[in-house]
């Protein structure tokens, strides 16, 4: 039986299968003299040469996938490559699942803001905090504000003393650039 295949077809093949393979090795790409073999279910079959753990995979109708290539004697599994990957790829995607990912929200103030705006940016913060979120608090400078800076300090005093029940000082209030910045995040 005689195909014509489209090359695109063949090179984008050859090339998918080389990136692929080029995260581990599989069948003749294992070159070491000897290797400890794993089954298919897992069972361990002792230390042998590539050759007969490739012979034993191949009378199985499977692949031998080098999976420890650190270890001494290098481990090999007999197992299907495409199972094999899905699997490895459904195992990754199930830890970043249960990842949690700390975010860092920010909330702006200007040394002129009044008592009610710091609450309200308080009470953002106190949202953020209570969602598991770190905060920064960016108490940015503009033109001749920059002389007054041991004024505006307090603020963000009195802006602590607001969500002090939820949060604690991560970094303390310190100057960078035109701007003073304090992080804080959820007290546990």
């Amino acid at each position: 039986m005689i195909m014509i295949v489209d090359s695109y077809a063949i090179y984008f093949f050859c090339i998918w299968r080389c990136t692929t393979i080029s995260e581990l090795f599989i069948n003749e790409q294992i070159k070491d003299k000897e290797v400890r073999v794993i089954g298919s279910d897992g069972e361990q079959l002792g230390i042998m040469s590539s050759k007969e753990a490739l012979k034993m995979a191949q009378d199985a109708g499977v692949d031998l996938i080098k999976i420890a290539p650190t270890a001494k004697p290098p481990v090999c599994k007999i197992t299907d490559y495409g199972k094999y990957r899905y699997e490895q790829i459904r195992r990754e995607k199930e830890a970043k699942k249960k990842q949690h990912v700390t975010e860092v929200k920010e909330i702006r103030l200007s040394p002129n803001i009044d008592a009610n705006d710091l609450k309200t940016k308080a009470n953002q913060a106190r949202k953020f905090l209570t969602k598991g979120n770190k905060v920064k608090i960016t108490l940015r400078f503009r033109g001749r504000e920059m002389a007054h800076t041991s004024f505006t300090k307090g603020i963000l005093d009195e802006f602590y003393a607001l969500v002090e029940d939820c949060s604690v000082v991560d970094k303390p209030a310190k100057i960078e650039g035109r701007s003073m910045v304090m992080f804080l995040s959820e007290k546990k």
